[in-house]
């Protein structure tokens, strides 16, 4: 017994020490506390989010300190739904594939325009148009609110993300495929449901009269997006295809 109460005595002795130590070493190395999802991810995210404070915080309450920047552990994982998964949803949602841009004029009570959000972008468009059903065009708006609070938590500068490709005609789809032998005949784009977000090209939001907002890595806010995306896709709302190739996240609604 008095063995035993020797060796507890000199643990605890030792796991003070070593307790003060990695104390010591935290406060003479404050970066090596750096979170690991943000390392694995990016050595680059915990810089950004403590570098210039005066404008990475200043979207959080006082004292408030940013949230971490977590990412999905793979892409390819978190997003894995086919053209074939999708297209159940696009037929179930969607409406009859329009013909070409007359069609689509003419169907305008089934369709939502979309060109313009204070959330996103959306590119020049030369195979597809800028409409969607009224179920995805909310699922869309609803991505870039979402995506905005979340820069917003972690002290990041808003961007707004942008679209590459929405709702394809069946004359678009034949032009595409002149060029593109990738591309699928029965696109899940035919339907409204469906849109192309870009993840490696983001829009900054500034005044154009105010001060210069501090430039962050497309890696960074491809994180981010891609916990907003993921968070819908777990909550029933899309489905998600990330697509290497094409440098987007292929998402429709459910």
């Amino acid at each position: 017994m008095a063995n035993q109460e020797i060796r507890k005595h000199r643990f605890l002795e030792y796991l003070g020490l070593i307790v003060m130590m990695l104390a010591l070493v935290r406060c003479a190395f404050p970066g090596i506390a750096t979170p690991t999802s943000v390392a694995n991810n990016d050595e680059s995210t915990a810089h950004e989010l403590t570098k210039a404070p005066s404008t990475a915080q200043h979207y959080l309450a006082d004292g408030e300190r940013p949230h971490r920047i977590m990412s999905v552990p793979s892409y390819q994982k978190a997003f894995p739904d086919s053209n074939s998964v999708q297209l159940t949803a696009a037929n179930r949602w969607g409406v009859k594939p329009v013909k070409n841009r007359q069609d689509a004029e003419s169907r305008m009570n089934e369709l939502v325009y979309i060109g313009c959000s204070p959330y996103y972008i959306i590119d020049p468009l030369y195979t597809s148009i800028p409409y969607l059903v009224p179920r995805a065009a909310i699922l869309l708006q609803d991505i870039g609110q979402a995506f905005f609070d979340s820069l917003q938590v972690k002290g990041v500068p808003l961007h707004r993300f942008i679209v590459t490709s929405v709702l394809r005609t069946e004359e678009d789809v034949a032009k595409l495929r002149r060029y593109n032998g990738n591309a699928t005949e029965n696109s899940c784009h035919l339907y409204g449901t469906t849109v192309d977000i870009c993840y490696n090209r983001y829009k900054t939001v500034e005044d154009p009269d105010g001060p210069h907002r501090r430039e962050v890595r497309n890696d960074s806010l491809k994180f981010i997006l891609s916990e907003v995306l993921n968070d819908m896709r777990r909550q029933n709302r899309c489905y998600i295809k990330y697509e290497v190739k094409q440098g987007c996240f292929h998402m429709t609604v459910r």
